[in-house]
Order: structure tokens, then C-alpha cells, then sequence
């Protein structure tokens, strides 16, 4: 196995077979754009000292596995809240764009104990390592840069919710340290592939657009997944996972869903 999902060439980024989807073998998984447009929003303006509160990526069209470039902008300045935007291109092509929104963190002065009632995952350790999402053969893939650890739900097996717990086996971009809200973006995206009501055999149920809203970065090298699919025939879908670190509640993703036959 490849030493990470990116390697640096000048302004390129260069994706190894780690960045592989699952629905199409030359083309990248979402999760692993999401990560590389989450760390150039992070490193956009960083001294202003606002953390990204909630980001919402456009697959616009699919990521190829080429060489891609980043463009990041201010579209919102402010001391406050702010918007910033991100763009992952090839030849004039825009593939994703991202658009974070960054506000100041809630005041230390906050009282304590005013959360809502939670059902957080088993930890890690007490959940049984998953091998391979998709049994069959198949390519190298995204999924093979997690060890994986399955609380409950049968992802691709028995359709239905599924909480699973991440872990980064390589760094999103090599020889650095994946940040918290990388490993939150790598791991929000299998929302709708862990949690899948449909036969996979049979449909395809691609997610044209992910929305990720954080309450703190996680803690640690794990994120869970508390994952379900809601589809209504004739009508739309959506994905929505609740995101955990091993101390609780982080946040929550949402994807909306385009569902056919194969």
C-alpha cells in the first residue's frame, strides 16, 4: 500500500490509488477531495483565529485520479464570521468547490453540562475490525487508508444504519500529520455508502454534495459514524450520520443523494 492518499508536486496534487472511489475505478472518492480542500481553507488566513463551524462541498463533477490544483478565496471577510472558498481544478475544470463557514469559538464563559441527551458509539477497542467495505475484488480503493471498526450494521451487506468507528492508516497528504478537521472530512463522506438501503449490486446511490458541520475538532485518531439513508421512491434521499470522537458528539453530515440503477 501506497505512504499516503496525496503527494505535493509544486501547486499539484498528485492522488495515489488510495484516493479511489468506489463507484467508478478512475475517478477519486469524495472524502479524499474533501480532505484536500478542507486543509487549504485551513490554511487560509489561519492567524485570523476563527475555526470552520460547518462546510459544504459541491462535487460538481467526478474527481479524476490526475494531478489537480487549489484555489482558496476570502468571499465573506469578517472579524466574527467569515466564508471561505476553495476550488479543486485541472485545465480550467472545476471538479469540487467548497464553501466554509468560519466563526469565532463559543466563549470559555459558557456553562458547562448544557448538552442534549447522546448515544455515543462503543469505543473503538470494544468494536471488532472490519475488513474490506466491498468484499469482491476490486482496486485499491479510499476505504484501504482506514482501519475500520465496525459497532453494528452489515455496510454493504444487509441494507439498513450502521455506526462504524475511522481511523487514518496514512496521512491525507505525505509527510504531514493529518489535522482534526481532516480526519473528520475523510471520514464523513462513507456516510451513505456505510448506511446503504439499497443493493449496491444493483444501484448506484452517489452523494452530489456533502455538508459537514463541526462542533469541535475530534480528539484522538478516531471518528465515528452513526449513519443512516432515508430515500422515499418517486421522490429524493439523503444520507445523515451523526460524527463522534471517543468523548462524544463532534457534529453531523448530510448528503443528498442520486439514486439509479446500474
Amino acid at each position: 500500500m501506497t505512504d499516503a492518499v496525496f503527494h505535493l508536486d509544486g501547486e499539484h496534487h498528485v492522488p495515489t490509488e488510495l484516493a479511489r472511489g468506489p463507484w467508478d475505478p478512475n475517478a477519486q472518492h469524495g472524502g479524499a477531495a474533501a480532505a484536500i480542500l478542507g486543509r487549504a481553507i485551513e490554511r487560509f488566513q489561519p492567524e485570523l483565529g476563527l475555526a470552520v463551524t460547518r462546510i459544504t462541498f459541491e462535487l460538481l463533477r467526478p474527481v479524476p485520479l490526475a494531478p489537480l490544483i487549489v484555489a482558496t478565496a476570502m468571499t465573506r471577510p469578517g472579524k466574527r464570521v467569515q466564508l471561505v472558498t476553495a476550488s479543486l481544478q485541472a485545465d480550467e475544470v472545476e471538479f469540487v468547490r467548497a464553501t466554509a463557514l468560519r466563526v469565532l469559538p463559543v466563549p470559555r464563559d459558557i456553562p458547562d453540562g448544557i448538552d442534549a441527551p447522546d448515544r455515543p458509539p462503543p469505543d473503538p477497542s470494544a468494536a471488532p475490525p472490519l475488513g474490506r467495505l466491498i468484499a469482491q475484488e476490486r482496486p485499491t480503493n479510499f476505504s484501504d487508508a482506514f482501519e475500520l471498526r465496525l459497532v453494528d450494521g452489515q455496510p454493504f451487506g444487509t441494507p439498513g444504519p450502521s455506526r462504524m468507528w475511522f481511523r487514518l492508516r496514512v496521512p491525507v497528504v505525505a509527510g504531514e500529520q493529518p489535522s482534526p478537521l481532516q480526519r473528520v472530512l475523510v471520514a464523513a463522506d462513507f456516510g451513505n455508502g456505510i448506511s446503504g438501503v439499497l443493493d449496491y449490486e444493483r444501484f448506484v446511490f452517489i452523494n452530489p454534495d456533502l455538508t459537514v458541520y463541526v462542533r469541535r475538532p475530534p480528539a484522538g485518531v478516531w471518528v465515528g459514524l452513526d449513519a443512516s439513508t432515508w430515500l422515499e421512491p418517486g421522490a429524493n434521499g439523503y444520507a445523515e450520520s451523526v460524527l463522534y470522537d471517543e468523548h462524544g458528539r463532534i457534529g453531523r453530515a448530510v448528503q443528498a443523494l442520486y439514486v439509479a440503477t446500474r
